[in-house]
């Protein structure tokens, strides 16, 4: 990869080609060992997916002889591969908690603080309602009136979010508070930079999200 400058136009911010890599290897990470899907960073699938485009003009220019255009060719499979995966995990996350996901993701919407891209929030719209279509067409329909009734949200995945996760932490974090489960003695453990550990990932959801810790 060249490590010329991008421009992300939301923020108006110059990053390297390494850095926008770097970020996305870390949010492929994250969202492939969390239980819950994380908000999206498309600025930075669209930042890649720009270098992308501009790297194959590069290795089309090369005599196919050239030593150079083979290497750089197996880099842009890799980073083809960490994109395709993020995106189809984060699909596999809607499909499987699609109903918690589009309730979350409505009273996220009213804040600000989506989750999902545009085009996510619709997939998994579409996808709930293919499924109420599919119960009615399938079991409800032909049962007696009186047991037609139906309550979608009855039947709602809901993450693990006290499943235990190995993380390493980016940076000091000190004050973090594991609730005991039988009894009162709740625990605070401070996490030093580079220290890793297993925890319960509600309790370290947010940090997380927020960059302070990476899921390993």
């Amino acid at each position: 990869m060249d490590t010329e400058d991008l421009e992300l136009s939301d923020e108006e911010e110059e990053i390297t080609a390494d850095v926008v890599l770097k970020t996305i290897q870390n949010l492929w990470q994250n969202e492939r060992l969390s239980p819950e899907i994380l908000p999206h960073r498309n600025d930075m699938i669209e930042c890649m997916l720009g270098q992308i485009q501009h790297m194959e003009r590069n290795i089309n220019k090369l005599p196919k002889t050239d030593l150079r255009a083979s290497i750089h060719k197996m880099e842009l499979n890799r980073i083809k591969y960490i994109i395709c995966n993020y995106l189809k995990t984060r699909l596999d996350k809607i499909e499987k908690y699609c109903i918690t996901i589009v309730n979350d993701e409505k009273q996220r919407t009213e804040s600000g603080t989506n989750y999902l891209t545009p085009s996510e929030f619709r997939y998994a719209q579409e996808y709930l309602l293919s499924i109420e279509h599919h119960l009615k067409e399938t079991i409800l329909n032909r049962v007696p009136g009186n047991m037609q009734a139906f309550e979608i949200n009855k039947m709602a995945i809901v993450p693990a979010l006290q499943s235990h996760v190995f993380l390493k932490a980016n940076e000091t974090v000190n004050g973090i508070v594991l609730e005991d489960h039988f009894g009162d003695q709740d625990e605070e453990i401070d996490l030093e930079e580079g220290s890793q550990h297993i925890l319960q990932y509600k309790f370290i959801a947010d940090l997380v999200k927020n960059g302070k810790v990476q899921l390993v």
